[in-house]
């Protein structure tokens, strides 16, 4: 009878332990890769993040592959979410059927992460922002919820606390039959970024420091000068410009780390916290300044690098510099959970990295930002290709990370340079990427300041007719009336 009893216990505990994680995805918007308190920045206050950063595993050179859109954060959740890179998709925004002539396929078809953790036995919830997102994938979850309004939650100072909300209740709700994957798609802390007075009374304007690598323009054309995220400012960006954005920003991103200690608090209250799998990331980071840029339409480390963390059931506690795109966390997940990841996909599990088994899954990343940047990181250098202005940079990030002085020109390095460049070509064919690295008559790549009147005519483009009186030495330009 004793050795029944203890035959059932076993197979209990092994049932126990074979059971599969559930898994939280936290994906915030615009937010660069060291922006938390635990990965390096020391003004920023996030304790509930740091906390997940303490206990688990980090990647420090996470990066979105890139956009075919100035909006880069609609093709980087479309690729996160099919770990499939745009240079595959049919269309400039992912909409109908695969074409077979191309041999190219819209992430709203085919594997996906939603489809592939349900096919893993997973409810699957989704609450999110609806604008330049991955509609046509979370239509596949169980559960689809969007913002009531984008803007709205980017306004009302506490943000994300509608999507958190709804996360809680969900959590505090649902029957416990199947593990669930939950994904939270943050519209924070991307612009406008208005917090409570309780957040921002954390940081005093004055005394934000500027970026290291702070400009007051960008010393050359990058093909994007003008682009909506670009003017939200006036040029020369100025120092006290930049810090008052650095502060709006702290701000948002201390009150959005608030809302989402809310609910890692009802995770450990309801006992799920220990079994479950929790990543947190984002689209991709922002300038604010560095090398005279504001926005993300740019290859440089602060705009195409996102934080990267992993916790939970099994993760050691640890931090890699491996090269990881973003499209590699849906099949990393699919294998952390033992469901089989598709294998018509670009990406790759880096799953072999968070338990020591390989150094990396990528020897290099292919970069882009749509007919006007090329990028290729490998272990040590970056080359960043503009094609229309015939311009090249050449970084070494191990001794340079902030990409202050550019090696392209050195004779010692042209050798490099080539090889990088060859490199890079092999990589567009590889992913499916046909814009070439040379045109025939390059422009100029000497760029000035637009005076007052060409300002006033690009803005209602991007539908910013309310900066103006924020370039007179007005209010801040936010919130615009539409975007």
């Amino acid at each position: 009878m004793k050795t029944l009893l203890y035959l059932c216990l076993l197979l209990v505990c092994g049932l126990a332990s074979a059971a599969q994680p559930n898994v939280l995805f936290l994906f915030a918007d615009d937010m660069r890769s060291d922006s938390l308190a635990a990965l390096g920045d020391p003004v920023v206050k996030t304790p509930h993040l740091d906390a997940l950063v303490q206990r688990g595993f980090t990647f420090t050179n996470a990066y979105n592959l890139g956009g075919n859109s100035p909006a880069v954060c609609m093709p980087s959740r479309n690729m996160m979410m099919s770990g499939r890179a745009y240079t595959r998709w049919k269309d400039y925004l992912p909409a109908g059927a695969p074409e077979p002539r191309r041999g190219k396929m819209s992430p709203g078809d085919g594997p996906n992460f939603p489809l592939s953790m349900k096919a893993a036995g997973y409810e699957t919830w989704h609450f999110g922002k609806k604008g330049n997102s991955a509609n046509l994938i979370q239509a596949k979850f169980d559960h689809v919820h969007y913002q009531e309004n984008d803007h709205m939650d980017r306004e009302h100072g506490e943000p994300g606390r509608e999507i958190i909300d709804g996360a809680i209740q969900f959590v505090s709700q649902r029957s416990d039959e199947k593990p669930f994957f939950m994904y939270l798609g943050f519209s924070n802390p991307h612009d406008p970024r208005v917090a409570a007075q309780s957040y921002r009374d954390l940081y005093v304007e004055a005394q934000m420091p500027l970026p290291k690598n702070y400009l007051p323009v960008h010393p050359f054309d990058n093909g994007e000068m003008m682009v909506r995220d670009e003017m939200i400012s006036p040029w020369p960006r100025t120092e006290a410009e930049i810090r008052r954005t650095w502060r709006d920003y702290y701000a948002t991103i201390t009150g959005l780390d608030a809302q989402i200690g809310r609910l890692l608090k009802v995770l450990q209250e309801r006992g799920l916290m220990e079994n479950t799998i929790i990543l947190f990331s984002a689209d991709q980071g922002i300038a604010i300044g560095s090398h005279g840029l504001l926005g993300k339409q740019n290859l440089y480390d602060h705009s195409a690098k996102a934080p990267l963390v992993v916790a939970g059931p099994g993760i050691p506690k640890g931090k890699s510099t491996a090269l990881v795109h973003l499209l590699d966390i849906y099949p990393t997940v699919c294998d952390l959970v033992r469901a089989n990841p598709p294998a018509s996909i670009d990406g790759v599990s880096f799953k072999p990295v968070i338990l020591g088994q390989k150094k990396s899954s990528r020897e290099s990343l292919l970069l882009t930002y749509m007919d006007k940047q090329r990028g290729l990181r490998d272990e040590r250098y970056k080359l960043i290709r503009y094609p229309q202005t015939d311009v090249t940079q050449l970084f070494d990030l191990e001794n340079d990370p902030l990409e202050m002085e550019d090696l392209s020109r050195r004779a010692e390095l042209q050798e490099r340079k080539q090889a990088m460049l060859k490199k890079l070509a092999e990589m567009q064919t590889k992913f499916g990427d046909d814009l070439p690295l040379t045109v025939a008559h390059p422009q100029p790549a000497k760029w000035k300041i637009p005076t007052p009147e060409e300002i006033k005519v690009l803005l209602p483009k991007w539908k910013m007719e309310d900066s103006l009186e924020h370039r007179a030495g007005g209010p801040p330009p936010f919130p615009f009336k539409k975007h």
